[in-house]
């Protein structure tokens, strides 16, 4: 259950923020979307899928922290077990939303049901006595700015995916420690043979539009998978 609302002063004056990483806050997630402009960030933890919606052929881009629904492999002991954490994440219970104007600017909205919104006292200010945006909001605004501006030029990188049929399905049977098997299917990676064989001018392409840099940042993330099989490693060993 939601409840999205438009974020100001004279509502949220009071209002904290649970920063901390644990299941209850909504951690316990197998991956969440990010897009090209931060694939560079997430490429350094995490290996980056992607999905398609079989009802709109749209595709998106994810970043995987575990084999199944529900696990994430990099929340330890109640906290963030990595360098990064991707915008999609970090950003709750923010969002942008949109004014019924379409020509205005994107709105801070808050899921006042989120399990982060603190019940307590306890938390990050949102706003200081005086009404006005803590460093925390600031921190969230901008955030929240990249990922809106990252989701809108997402629509050209996938574009120029589907024109030159760089995606590709796969699966991956991940052998465990105890002998037991995950299989991951579903997902689409990259198709480095058809991106090895575009001609010098459709890479220009790729590179004018700036999609070349996500590309090989999406196939360098597949490297992680190595350390996300060592993560479920550990814990079916330890139990």
């Amino acid at each position: 259950m939601t409840d999205h609302r438009i974020l100001n002063s004279e509502e949220h004056r009071e209002l904290r923020v649970l920063t901390d990483s644990s299941a209850e806050l909504g951690d316990a997630v197998m991956g969440c979307l990010t897009v090209p402009l931060e694939f560079r960030r997430v490429q350094s933890c995490f290996p980056i899928v992607f999905r398609r919606d079989p009802e709109t052929d749209a595709f998106s881009a994810m970043a995987l922290f575990g084999f199944t629904n529900g696990e994430n492999l990099f929340l330890v002991d109640g906290k963030w077990d990595a360098r990064y954490k991707p915008l999609a994440q970090s950003i709750q219970p923010f969002l942008v939303g949109r004014s019924r104007d379409d020509d205005a600017a994107g709105q801070v909205h808050v899921d006042m049901e989120h399990p982060r919104i603190s019940q307590s006292g306890e938390g990050m200010r949102v706003f200081d006595e005086d009404g006005q945006a803590t460093p925390y909001l600031e921190e969230i605004a901008a955030q929240l700015g990249m990922l809106h501006e990252g989701y809108q030029s997402s629509a050209g990188f996938f574009e120029a995916m589907k024109r030159y049929d760089l995606l590709e399905p796969f699966s991956v049977e991940v052998p465990l420690a105890d002998g037991s098997k995950h299989s991951l299917v579903g997902f689409h990676t990259i198709h480095e043979e058809r991106l090895a064989a575009l001609s010098g001018d459709e890479l220009a392409v790729l590179q004018q539009g700036g999609h070349l840099l996500p590309i090989y940042m999406a196939l360098a993330s597949i490297d992680n998978f190595a350390e996300l099989v060592a993560r479920k490693n550990r814990q079916v060993m330890s139990g």
